[in-house]
């Protein structure tokens, strides 16, 4: 049981990790280094809302997992 909760585990963090790569690919990357949008509060849309709201999804199951995994480990 604990082999396959951490193989979850570790597919659920590499899809994370490609998910918040692609929103900051996405996203204008002058945000990143301090552009002037990045003080401007602007409303997600399509594609964008779409990535948030997986990357949302996705960390809520990564933490769930993770504490399955520490209560079956523990």
């Amino acid at each position: 049981m604990e082999v396959y909760i951490n193989i979850v585990q570790i597919i659920i963090s590499v899809a994370l990790t490609a998910v918040i790569l692609l929103q900051v690919r996405s996203g204008e990357l002058g945000g990143i280094f301090g552009g002037m949008e990045s003080a401007v509060y602007r409303t997600r849309r399509g594609v964008e809302r779409l990535l948030f709201n997986v990357t949302i999804g996705l960390s809520i199951a990564f933490f769930v997992i993770t504490l399955i995994n520490v209560i079956v480990t523990g």
